[in-house]
């Protein structure tokens, strides 16, 4: 089974680190070779090429500056604008009287490249054809000023493009959260380390398209500062599914069940258990009420349905199994708590999501295994926890943790910027798109997992790493199905296709036998 230190990096991932550890590493920076203010030099430069490449034709800007280092770096930013001959529109939040250190430095750089320096009112205009926010810095928590959130209110009421130098103001770094109001950016830059709360949450949909510049620091090189998680990348795929052998059999491959589908509600399972089949699970059992049984075996004969009327009947079919999902059209009536029932009384590695999820707090709150994968979506994670679903989205990660500390095993936490917490830590997927917010998206990832699961004995994985990877492959089968078709229409059984192109990327386009 999988044996990787929490910090050592794998092929297929990328560190991410919180604020606090960033600032650390921004300390040691300067302790070692460069001041402070020569690193925000440095920053704002490599946020302004950033901003010419991506913007080329900007003639006007507007930067907004607060008045610590983050308003520092736009001070010096707006500076490099001026003598490239660009228009500056320079705005402090902070009265130049109360600047202090760097900031002060960086503000004087910029008066002397000519740039004006105008307090924020209520009154002023945005103008400038791109605008950066450098208003807050990766240690905002709580809430905004009043004075703030009206100027955040006017960048984002301005229409313009938005820059953001670290992070878009009034998002939290750890946890992705936006507890007032928060810019909306179209690129983010930000430096020494990736941010978390980038990733996930609002800051997933508000950061834009996310550049890291180290600056010169290697992150990793510091052995005392553990990333507090790690960012999946779809290379991932590719490394952790090696080619099968020639002789590959179908009970190497595993034997998935999947149960769900109580009577009137049979299309969940089944877009569960055709997902698991497409991602190369051996067998497929679909246990399901009997009435469902005839659509299933005409959408995907090869998946071995069977009529359930009483939880008695999977006694036998369970035997067989490598791993089990349970939830997809559970419901929560006497069926469905008699189908749980039964799979929870088995050591089986199993798979639980939708009202399975539901059912454990209703029915089975003193249970807690190791063998398990939960995949809660946020207001699954809040019943899990008895909270509420604004508690769990102000720290996603943070709810990651407790769930998987609750109820042990793997958890997958849905949303934008799903987190897999398991026994080597927190991963995160960037991937998955809005046209993913529509019903049976959750089965189809329920399906994926067992798939990957039931084939973790032939290639020794973990729970885990069956996890992350069908997060993975769940989360780029939408964008993938997106891109032939759009976003808005996207269904869920559009994945099962693309799920199979991404598990068998070709290597070599006339041999056949170098497919995944």
């Amino acid at each position: 089974m999988d044996n990787v230190d929490v910090g050592t990096p794998e092929p297929g991932q990328t560190p991410l680190y919180t604020a606090e550890q960033v600032r650390e590493l921004d300390r040691r920076a300067i302790a070692g070779e460069t001041d402070g203010f020569a690193l925000m030099h440095r920053a704002s430069g490599v946020a302004w090429r950033w901003l010419k490449a991506r913007w080329p034709a900007t003639k006007s800007l507007s930067v907004l500056c607060g008045g610590g280092n983050n308003g520092g770096d736009g001070h010096v930013l707006a500076a490099l604008a001026a003598t490239e001959g660009r228009q500056v529109q320079r705005v402090s939040m902070c009265p130049r009287g109360q600047l202090k250190g760097d900031a002060l430095r960086a503000a004087q750089m910029a008066d002397d490249a000519g740039v004006a320096f105008v307090e924020w009112n209520d009154e002023l205009v945005v103008d400038g054809e791109v605008v950066v926010d450098a208003l807050l810095g990766t240690g905002f928590t709580g809430q905004l000023r009043a004075d703030y959130a009206a100027c955040i209110a006017a960048i984002n009421a301005s229409g313009r493009p938005v820059l953001a130098v670290d992070i878009p103001s009034g998002i939290t770094a750890d946890g992705g959260a936006e507890p007032s109001l928060a810019v909306k950016a179209v690129m983010t830059v930000t430096f020494i380390g990736d941010k978390l709360g980038l990733h996930t949450g609002r800051g997933a949909a508000l950061a834009g398209e996310v550049i890291v510049e180290p600056l010169g620091v290697d992150a990793l090189a510091h052995d005392d500062i553990e990333p507090t998680a790690w960012r999946l990348q779809s290379s991932l795929i590719e490394s952790a599914l090696p080619p099968r052998e020639r002789d590959m059999h179908k009970g190497a491959a595993g034997f998935a069940g999947i149960f769900g589908g109580a009577p009137g509600l049979g299309g969940a399972a089944l877009l569960a258990a055709q997902c698991c089949a497409r991602v190369g699970a051996g067998r497929v059992l679909l246990a399901t009420a009997p009435e469902h049984v005839g659509a299933s075996l005409v959408r995907c004969p090869e998946v071995m349905a069977r009529g359930v009327t009483h939880a008695s009947e999977l006694d036998e079919l369970l035997e067989r199994l490598t791993v089990l999902a349970v939830g997809p059209g559970l419901g929560q009536g006497s069926w469905g708590q008699s189908v749980l029932q039964t799979a929870l009384g088995r050591s089986i590695p199993l798979v639980l999501d939708a009202d399975a999820l539901n059912l454990l707090v209703s029915r089975f709150s003193d249970q807690r295994r190791d063998d398990w994968i939960l995949t809660p979506h946020p207001g699954e994670a809040a019943r899990l926890l008895g909270c509420s679903v604004a508690e769990i989205e102000a720290d996603r990660p943070g709810a990651a943790r407790a769930l998987r500390e609750r109820w042990g095993g793997v958890v997958v936490l849905k949303g934008a910027g799903t987190l897999i917490a398991g026994p080597q830590g927190l991963a995160l997927c960037p991937f998955g798109n809005p046209g993913m917010a529509s019903g049976g998206m959750g089965d189809t990832l329920t399906g994926i997992i067992a798939g990957l699961v039931a084939q973790g004995p032939s290639l020794d994985w973990s729970l885990e790493r069956a996890a992350r990877v069908g997060v993975l492959v769940h989360a780029l089968a939408g964008d993938m199905a997106a891109r032939e078709g759009g976003e808005r229409g996207l269904l869920a059984s559009d994945l099962a296709s693309c799920a199979r192109k991404l598990v068998n990327p070709t290597m070599g386009e006339e041999d056949a036998a170098a497919t995944r």
